[in-house]
C-alpha cells in the first residue's frame, strides 16, 4: 500500500469512529434547555400525574410510554423496567423523567432545524415532536409559547 492510500485509509478510519463515537456519546443539554421544555409541557409540576388527551401521557414532561422505551426504559432505583408501572413511576418523578429526557437526546440528537448544530432549538423539536418528525416547525400554541418565553428569559437561545 502506498503511503498516500495509508493516509486515506487511516483518515477514513478516523472519521468513522468520529462519527460512531460522537453519536454515542451525543450531546448533553443545557440544564436550563430541560427545565424550560418541563416548564412548557406542564409548568413543571412534579405532581402531574398521568392523563389521556390523543395519547397517554404521565409527568411534568408529558412523556410517552413509547418516548420512555426508547429511551431505553430508565427507573427508579431498585425498580425493574419491565413491571407494569415501572414508566408511569419513573415519568411522574421529577428526577427520572429529566433522565428520561436526556437519555432520549443522547440517543436521537439531531439537527433539526439544519443549522448545523445540535441546540436546544433541535432538543426542543425532538421532545415535542418525536426523533424522526422534528425538521418541521412546533405549531404555535401554550406549549411554544411557554418554552419560548422561559427560553428567552433564560437565555438558552
Amino acid at each position: 500500500m502506498s503511503p498516500l492510500q495509508r493516509i486515506l485509509v487511516s483518515v477514513t478510519v478516523a472519521l468513522v469512529l468520529a462519527m460512531l463515537y460522537g453519536k454515542a456519546q451525543g450531546a448533553e443539554m443545557d440544564p436550563n434547555c430541560l427545565g424550560c421544555m418541563c416548564e412548557a409541557s406542564s409548568n413543571c409540576n412534579a405532581s402531574t400525574l398521568c392523563h389521556t388527551s390523543s395519547t397517554y401521557f404521565c409527568g411534568p414532561f408529558h412523556l410517552t410510554w413509547a418516548y420512555w422505551a426508547d429511551a431505553g426504559k430508565p427507573v427508579l432505583q431498585h425498580d425493574n423496567p419491565d413491571r407494569k408501572g415501572a414508566f408511569e413511576n419513573c415519568a411522574n418523578d421529577l428526577y427520572c423523567a429529566a433522565e428520561t429526557v436526556k437519555q432520549y437526546m443522547r440517543l436521537f440528537a439531531t439537527d433539526c432545524d439544519g443549522d448545523g448544530v445540535h441546540s436546544c432549538k433541535d432538543y426542543v423539536r425532538i421532545h415535542k415532536l418525536g426523533k424522526s418528525a422534528c425538521t418541521v416547525p412546533i405549531p404555535r400554541g401554550d406549549f411554544l409559547t411557554k418554552f419560548e418565553t422561559c427560553a428567552h428569559r433564560l437565555n438558552v437561545f
